[in-house]
């Protein structure tokens, strides 16, 4: 009897240019369903090219991206609807409306894709506030909010409408250790109460190391490696030893736990 596939996520031979400037070479990458996937890898590596085509904001210059066993990378805006309605997108700005309150900004995606009550929106808002520990704040305004608030409240909107996977783009980013460690341990959480697949892009080993099921390490647009933290740390790669060893300290830091 086969085995499952499950793989969620399926690129094959996925490449892309700017110009001159060649960010993805032939990237070949499977995401494992119902685990924390991270992408470490330097700045202009390509990781954050790679979720714009998982979404569909890029189109490929080759390859293919299969989602829940159906090939989106040739899709119209129209039939990619759908598909964007299973994934939520952590911004790395948080991208709120800054003229929104936060009830407005978690309603946008739900008046977008459902049909739904006011009552059963009020609802879908509790709860999604609920989730990253921000009730009470509906009717606020982002200016009023910190950057770690402005980050949660973002993360509320990305899984109110219930997603099979959250794409995080570099979700500690600009934040301090204590914040940052709080958006972690949020990204742990909701993977664990509602069973999402997360695709975290970083480069803060810090946080690779608390919510990681797997990483895979991204260089000149392609994997040079995968692997857990710990098969990554102890890598003989020239270029993961290098980058490990480059921000290594905070990794390592007393309290720190895989």
């Amino acid at each position: 009897m086969p085995l499952r596939d499950t793989s969620i996520l399926k690129i094959r031979g996925l490449m892309k240019s700017f110009g001159s400037q060649k960010v993805l070479s032939g990237f070949d990458f499977d995401l494992a369903e119902g685990k924390t996937t991270v992408v470490l890898g330097p700045s202009g590596c390509g990781k954050s090219v790679m979720l714009k085509h998982i979404i569909g904001l890029i189109q490929p210059d080759a390859g293919e991206i299969h989602f829940d066993g159906k090939r989106i990378d040739h899709l119209s805006e129209r039939e990619l609807k759908p598909v964007r309605f299973k994934i939520g997108l952590l911004f790395q700005l948080s991208a709120l409306f800054d003229s929104m309150t936060v009830r407005q900004n978690l309603e946008f995606p739900l008046i977008e894709h459902l049909t739904l009550t006011d009552a059963q929106m009020r609802e879908r808002v509790e709860e999604a506030l609920d989730m990253v520990d921000m009730a009470g704040t509906e009717d606020k305004l982002p200016a009023q909010l910190s950057g770690g608030q402005k980050k949660r409240v973002a993360l509320a909107r990305a899984v109110i409408t219930h997603p099979e996977v959250i794409l995080y783009d570099e979700p500690t980013t600009g934040l301090d250790p204590m914040r940052a460690k709080g958006i972690d341990e949020l990204i742990i959480r909701l993977k664990e109460r509602l069973g999402v697949t997360s695709l975290v892009v970083t480069h803060d080993l810090v946080s690779a190391r608390r919510v990681a099921d797997h990483i895979i390490v991204l260089n000149e647009g392609k994997i040079v490696e995968q692997g857990t933290f710990d098969e990554l740390r102890e890598s003989r790669n020239a270029f993961v030893a290098q980058f490990f060893e480059a921000a290594g300290s905070a990794a390592h830091a007393p309290g720190i736990t895989a």
